[in-house]
């Protein structure tokens, strides 16, 4: 476990709202040199507490206007199976996520893909790559909340 500060939690907001912000403007928003802002930001990386800073796209502006839920349930369980299982959703750039499921679903997908026949083609392959017992999908009409950032 970590010991954070007020200091790191500005930080670290600051950098879920905009992780191009230079030292300099951070370094003023928390009251810190820019050195002592750059040492906390490395320690807070080196913990693991940042994982990564990345840049988020706009879906809709790059033809992926179509966000689908996959509810996947199978009855296969063994490692092998669920190391195909890995393999092939982690090889395909579409699924953004993958959840192993509580309750009557065994694993829950989060995809992006153009349209119905984008995703068509979404589902061929993974059925193709690995055996499902049932997948059923249900598409976003509209996004209300879709945030990284993590309550501080």
């Amino acid at each position: 476990m970590v010991t954070i500060d007020n200091t790191d939690r500005k930080i670290m907001e600051l950098l879920q709202q905009d992780a191009s912000l230079s030292l300099d403007a951070l370094g003023e928003a928390v009251h810190l040199s820019r050195n002592a802002c750059w040492r906390r930001i490395k320690a807070l990386e080196a913990a693991g507490v940042i994982s990564a800073r990345v840049t988020l796209l706009n879906p809709e502006a790059l033809g992926l206007g179509l966000m689908v839920f996959m509810m996947i349930r199978t009855n296969a369980h063994a490692p092998d199976w669920l190391d195909t299982f890995k393999k092939a959703t982690k090889s395909m750039p579409e699924i953004l996520g993958v959840y192993r499921m509580t309750g009557d679903l065994d694993y829950l997908i989060r995809a992006r893909v153009a349209d119905m026949a984008d995703y068509d083609r979404l589902y061929q392959t993974l059925i193709r790559r690995v055996p499902l017992s049932d997948v059923s999908a249900s598409f976003v009409m509209e996004q209300i909340k879709d945030t990284h950032q993590l309550p501080l």
